[in-house]
């Protein structure tokens, strides 16, 4: 029997490299095909699967409803919960007023993040899209008045000199009572439905593997990591890797939908 072969894209942040570590690395003890793996930020990872170019990849939820005629969701391995989600930060301080008129900073086009940030100012026009760990820079050089913080940075952006804005984690769940849906697992809908489920199976149990042998899981974690601090790591992965992680369940896709339904309410996804 010929053992498939897929490509798997996820991005180098410490959730990822948590989750997937067993997966990547073969130590499985049911393997469901001979997997490659890429990684490469979400937000090239967003533009690669509008491309189709990965049979299985990490996305943002944003990029996901864009394509999601090409992919179909699993239910493992997402970001997706309570208290987690992007900060609109500054250098100096600004309230919810002057948004509407600040040069703002984001990091991708297609992330969540933007989506967000959208929906909770929509009359700011002036945007604009750098790679997640330019942000602190872009403000500090005075290129922008505002940046929308993701991954690590929500952890260090005080200490790093900036401040709060916004925290479109809890204007979400204020405005829904929802968990807020921040990235997913999606496969290639032609791929068999038997092979699909068995890398999503694949992935929850990577993640279990993960959390019983946290320790071996680091040092891989560390190598990838923008942010070096333990502690920092430690606090994105408790942030990030939760019970959504293991399975999206009822809750979880109640906020996809939603997320959904704003996004075209409000016309920004056609």
């Amino acid at each position: 029997m010929t053992v498939p072969r897929l490509s798997l894209g996820y991005s180098p942040c410490p959730n990822d490299t948590f989750i997937f570590h067993a997966l990547s690395e073969g130590l499985l003890d049911e393997m469901p095909a001979r997997i490659k793996t890429e990684l490469h930020d979400v937000e090239t990872l967003n533009q690669m699967a509008f491309e189709t170019r990965l049979d299985i990849t990490k996305l943002s939820f944003f990029a996901y409803l864009k394509c999601q005629a090409d992919y179909r969701l699993l239910s493992s391995g997402a970001a997706l919960g309570y208290g987690c989600g992007p900060v609109v930060v500054a250098k100096k301080a600004l309230t919810e007023a002057d948004m509407a008129t600040a040069r703002v900073v984001l990091p991708g086009r297609w992330t969540t993040a933007h989506l967000l940030f959208r929906l909770w100012m929509p009359s700011a026009g002036d945007r604009h899209f750098v790679p997640y760990d330019h942000i602190f820079e872009a403000l500090e050089s005075g290129e922008a008045d505002a940046g929308v913080i993701i991954h690590e940075s929500r952890f260090t952006f005080e200490s790093a000199g900036f401040s709060a804005v916004a925290d479109l984690g809890a204007w979400w769940e204020a405005e829904t009572g929802l968990p807020i849906p921040l990235g997913c697992i999606a496969a290639r809908r032609r791929l068999p439905g038997d092979l699909i489920a068995a890398v999503d199976a694949a992935i929850g149990r990577s993640l279990d593997h993960a959390r019983q042998q946290p320790e071996s899981v680091m040092p891989r974690v560390r190598r990838y990591a923008q942010e070096m601090a333990d502690h920092v790591l430690k606090a994105h992965i408790d942030t990030f890797v939760n019970d959504f992680s293991r399975e999206l369940g009822t809750m979880g896709h109640a906020a996809i939908r939603r997320l959904e339904v704003m996004a075209r309410e409000r016309g920004i996804l056609a």
